[in-house]
């Protein structure tokens, strides 16, 4: 079969995938956003897929996986089983799914998954589901419901390695287009997991957008796609920073890299994870919106870009999902506040003599706010060790400070950058 054909019969699937979708919920809205648009001086659009009813883009896939599946059973009175195995978005969009066509679902989950992310995959699948508890990580759990499809027969559904599923994620790019009245963006920025959802956008829009340009977007701790194709084939990153849970995938599905191995490493940006949370505490004060880490991925994505050569265009960020689970808050403060520069742990050598720390608390100036302070230990009869966090209002007070440490003597090491310490200590 032709490219040409190969291509034609893709835009059609895509074209009935979407009228699948439509009886489930409306078109995610394409939204002009002048805070962005005005800082960089150009349009740029965000497709809010964290408005779907799962709050993320997940849902598009697992919906074309089920109704395809379904469809290739025959028209019996029974269906197919499902199952599969994932603690976070597509759970829930496969739970979703269990309950619209009237399937049961199995999902397996690592016994770690917090009880909120487990309630609300229940509510959605309700009685269609049934969640199993299995093992400390998800390689466990997705063992488990490999070995439960053998066993049972049931039909794995699997997060972005497949076809159906690139099919459904591709329904994005056909209401990005729809959306703009067939105008062709400039510049689409995706997120990068597992790579479903930009393997099915650049494969439509190639066809029905072929002036667009892509960029691809993945956490700094987890360039999957990035290092394959630097290599020039699939690559298992041998350890993952999983803080950008969405999009933190050691290796790039088999069926996404096929489309997307056509791409140069260039296109694909890495974020570091710190300054990630700082565009997501900037988006949630300005506009009002929660975003998880991998939602704001394509929006911290435009800090690297030429201001220059964006001017007067088109740019789409899709934002992936909103499923950001409050209790990881102070430690997205915590990430934007360092990477700001705004706040600083030292561990500190000071003298064990009266007013030592009196003397201390003098250096500090105005705007200097001690947020941790805990004695160590005595590490020898005339010292001890202090870790003391400091948060301030402008990166140039450390340099102050760090001065008046050194002029009064006070030794010193700054351990805000250093993982191993500051995991350990703080």
């Amino acid at each position: 079969m032709s490219d040409d054909k190969t291509n034609k019969n893709f835009v059609t699937a895509v074209e009935d995938a979407k009228e699948t979708l439509r009886g489930q919920f409306k078109p995610t809205p394409l939204w002009h956003n002048a805070f962005l648009s005005e800082r960089y001086g150009c349009d740029i659009y965000l497709k809010r897929e964290d408005t779907t009813p799962v709050r993320s883009y997940k849902i598009r896939g697992a919906f074309n996986f089920f109704e395809r599946q379904i469809r290739r059973h025959g028209t019996g009175d029974s269906k197919p089983a499902f199952a599969c195995a994932s603690a976070g978005n597509h759970a829930q969009g496969f739970a979703y799914a269990c309950a619209a066509f009237g399937c049961q679902g199995t999902i397996f989950m690592p016994v770690t998954t917090p009880q909120q992310k487990i309630q609300k995959t229940k509510a959605f699948g309700r009685d269609f589901v049934t969640i199993r508890l299995v093992g400390d990580i998800f390689d466990e759990a997705l063992a488990a419901a490999i070995d439960h499809c053998d066993q049972s027969g049931s039909v794995m559904v699997p997060p972005f390695d497949h076809e159906d599923i690139i099919t459904g994620q591709a329904t994005v790019a056909l209401e990005v287009l729809d959306q703009l009245d067939n105008k062709q963006p400039d510049l689409v920025i995706m997120p990068v997991g597992g790579g479903g959802l930009s393997a099915g956008m650049t494969r439509y829009l190639s066809e029905k957008s072929p002036d667009t340009g892509f960029l691809f977007v993945e956490p700094e701790g987890a360039p999957s796609l990035r290092t394959s194709l630097e290599e020039g084939r699939q690559v298992t990153l041998g350890k993952v920073d999983n803080f950008v849970d969405g999009a933190a995938v050691a290796r790039i599905g088999d069926a996404p890299f096929k489309q997307l191995s056509r791409f140069s490493s260039d296109q694909v940006m890495l974020i570091p994870e710190d300054r990630l949370c700082n565009t997501m505490e900037e988006f949630l004060n300005i506009e009002g919106i929660v975003l998880e880490p991998a939602g704001a991925l394509a929006i911290d994505a435009l800090r690297e870009l030429d201001y220059g050569a964006l001017k007067g265009k088109t740019i789409v960020c899709v934002v992936s999902g909103g499923n950001f689970d409050f209790e990881r808050l102070p430690e997205v403060k915590e990430r934007a506040l360092k990477y700001a520069s705004l706040k600083k742990y030292f561990i500190l050598r000071m003298p064990q003599r009266p007013g030592a720390l009196k003397d201390f608390l003098f250096l500090l100036g105005p705007d200097d706010d001690i947020t941790r302070f805990e004695y160590l230990k005595k590490s020898a009869r005339n010292f001890g060790s202090i870790l003391i966090g400091i948060q301030t209002n402008a990166p140039e007070n450390f340099k102050i400070l760090t001065r008046k440490f050194e002029e009064s003597g006070i030794q010193y090491q700054d351990i805000t950058e250093n993982e191993i310490i500051s995991n350990l200590i703080v």
